[in-house]
């Protein structure tokens, strides 16, 4: 059978065999192909639409990336039902909760392959570098799986995923240059300027494709006079680079090869307000190269993937923090991330089966924190089974990981999409996930500066795995002007890590590292954490030219042994927008954002306290000059919003209004 690109899918009961943009190793095909950002791969690894994928999924197309400057994946997602996008740093650094989760749950994948330099620079520390590891320039579509994927995907996925669709090469040439301006109206300084261009085509007819990407972001530091002290960054300065290419050898109709390379520059710079430091300067600098060869087939009655992938981190971590407990040295880190996987899908009878192995491999070496370089293998085999039953579809799926320090793991899924219609569904499941402590939570050699300089972290080796089981029910109904769904989800946590913040001891002086006795904390298995709740989404087109989207998360995030909240965890995130499109070139969008109160740990008072609601509204407009030529502006944080004294007392700080414009020119 030949392989297929870019064409539309269904339900179960009309799945035949092909490859989707070299992204899939098989996608189910209608006879009436639907559009392709209705299409979803992420939660079966086979493709589906939105309406009959077995998971709550939603999709961010190339078009909406365009409406607003988007630097990276949480500014993509984050209007998305069950995403919360949390401050990380008290500097401007973000990260991606999905249904009340903390990030380390999220998955992040790009054409299903993961992104992690988590053993790098933990997420305690701020890391939000993979989120802006991808060029936004580079990407077709972004899927978002909500609930646990670890029956295909295995550890991290407890949340969620998000998979990251890049563009592929195309027969056509195509080329195109972006540029985005944007000025904070309030504050000093925080201009930034992203530039992009993009060229693809054939280098040999019907036989070599390719395609390259780059982008380049300049962003100043911001000061608010929000901050606790006016010396310290509300915002972190950025400056960053990448190149992105792709390779498609089209070996036949039957065979594929691609090769993809990417190399990423992404410097950082601020001013921490550091308790037992005098305003510290925080400096990270992280290198980032990737290689991908992929081959595809598509046989008689089978298809297959094989692949190798590589992924290596070099950073250099200069905060005056961590040099002077560590003597004034500047930390040298290196990450590199070995995966081969292999994939086969066929039929048998009327059940799609597919069936994968993972080898995965992480090399860690940190010239201060770790006694020794580390080395972690991790090993899968996983099963899935697509079937029906009269108007039931049902996925069945299983993955056995072996890692070596935690032994085995077990992760089964089962769900359901029951068709009343050819427009309305009942869908659910239950499924259960796991996530191994990182190499920073377990080893005992692993020490970093904690609680604003007050204190030290170090990893415990006695810590288990947590893992998870995930329950969801709902409904959705889509048609061609109206989309409509609820979905009920609750989640059980059993030994989820959290790291100590109790403070034993008063801080040093200003200006003077910490003392031999400063408070040792470490990480320990929290045993029971429930989170429940539940997400309504809608879109409406009320004409042609004006359509309504709206969603509403409600998730109750609680430690079941105290019935205390989880931090950083809002209960209600609301969203509600509108696009108008005035004239036959001028769009208009306005998006409206929500966020409940919520609980935060402020150091100084070494306590949790809860920080009120808050809202944004963000315009824009794009207007198309020509055929080629696009122009595009808006505002951001409209009202010029501010967050409550209690979480500007630990520095996060909501962006005052900014002016973005911007064009693109595409030939």
């Amino acid at each position: 059978m030949p392989i297929v690109r870019n064409r539309g899918i269904s339900g179960p009961r009309h799945l035949s065999l092909t490859i989707l943009a070299s992204l899939l190793p098989i996608a189910a095909l209608a006879d009436e192909p639907l559009a392709l950002q209705q299409q979803v791969i992420t939660a079966t690894q086979t493709a589906h639409s939105e309406l009959s994928a077995p998971a709550s999924v939603s999709v961010v197309t190339r078009e909406e990336l365009e409406k607003m400057p988007v630097y990276n994946l949480a500014d993509a997602v984050k209007y998305l039902p069950g995403v919360h996008i949390n401050p990380s740093s008290a500097y401007g650094r973000k990260e991606i909760k999905l249904r009340g989760m903390d990030s380390d749950y999220t998955l992040l994948l790009v054409n299903g392959r993961r992104v992690n330099s988590h053993e790098a620079l933990t997420s305690n520390y701020a890391n939000d570098f993979d989120l802006s590891s991808i060029p936004m320039a580079a990407i077709e579509r972004i899927e978002v799986i909500r609930g646990p994927m670890s029956s295909l995907y295995g550890a991290d996925a407890i949340g969620g995923v998000v998979n990251v669709i890049l563009r592929q090469p195309t027969d056509k040439t195509e080329a195109g240059i972006a540029y985005v301006y944007e000025h904070p109206t309030e504050g000093d300084s925080g201009d930034s300027h992203k530039t992009s261009g993009y060229v693809s085509g054939a280098l040999i007819d019907n036989k070599l494709l390719g395609n390259l990407i780059v982008e380049g972001t300049d962003q100043a530091a911001w000061g608010s006079d929000q901050t606790t002290s006016p010396r310290i960054d509300a915002a972190e300065k950025r400056q960053n680079g990448s190149v992105y290419g792709t390779l498609s050898w089209l070996l036949d109709e039957r065979q594929s090869i691609d090769l993809d390379m990417s190399y990423r520059e992404d410097d950082r710079k601020a001013t921490w307000n550091n308790s037992g430091f005098a305003f510290p300067t925080n400096i990270q600098e992280m290198e980032r190269s990737a290689f991908g060869l992929t081959h595809n087939g598509a046989w008689d009655g089978f298809n297959s993937r094989i692949r190798y992938y590589y992924e290596d981190v070099d950073l250099k971590d200069d905060s005056e923090v961590m040099t002077n407990l560590r003597g004034g040295r500047v930390s040298d880190v290196s990450q590199t991330n070995h995966t081969l996987d292999g994939q086969v899908n066929a039929f048998l009878g009327s059940h799609l089966l597919t069936l994968g192995s993972e080898l995965r491999r992480t090399e860690l070496s940190h010239s201060n924190n770790l006694g020794s370089d580390i080395k972690v293998d991790q090993k899968a085999l996983y099963l899935q089974d697509e079937f029906s039953l009269g108007q039931l579809d049902i996925t069945l799926g299983a993955r056995w990981d072996e890692h070596d320090t935690y032994g085995n793991e077990f992760s089964p899924r089962a769900y359901g999409v029951y068709n009343l219609s050819d427009n309305w569904v009942i869908k659910g499941g239950v499924g259960k996930s796991f996530k191994a402590p990182s190499i920073a939570q377990s080893d005992p050699t692993y020490v970093e500066i904690a609680c604003r300089g007050y204190c030290v972290t170090i990893g415990n080796e006695n810590l288990k795995p947590e893992t998870a089981t995930s329950y969801e029910l709902g409904a959705l109904y889509q048609d061609e002007r109206l989309q409509a769904g609820v979905m009920f989800f609750q989640t059980d946590v059993e030994d989820m890590i959290n790291t100590e913040t109790t403070r034993l001891l008063p801080p040093p002086g200003p200006g003077l590292p910490p003392v031999a006795e400063d408070p040792v904390l470490t990480t320990y298995n929290q045993p029971h954490v429930r989170v429940k709740g539940y997400e309504l989404q809608g879109r409406y087109f009320l004409t042609e030219a004006v359509g309504l989207r709206a969603n509403y998360t409600y998730s109750d995030a609680k430690d079941r042994d105290t019935d205390e909240a989880i931090r950083n965890s809002p209960q209600h995130v609301a969203n509600i927008g509108v696009d108008w499109q005035a004239m036959p070139k001028l769009g208009l969008n306005l998006d409206y954002q929500y966020t409940g109160s919520q609980y935060v740990y402020d150091v100084v008072r070494s306590g949790t306290f809860e920080t009120g609601a808050f809202h944004t509204v963000n315009v824009g407009a794009r207007y198309q000059a020509t055929s080629h030529l696009a122009l595009n502006g808006g505002l951001n944080n409209l009202t010029n919003e501010k967050r409550d004294e209690v979480a500007q007392a630990v520095d996060n700080i909501l962006m005052g209004r900014t002016l973005f414009v911007g064009f693109s020119y595409d030939i």
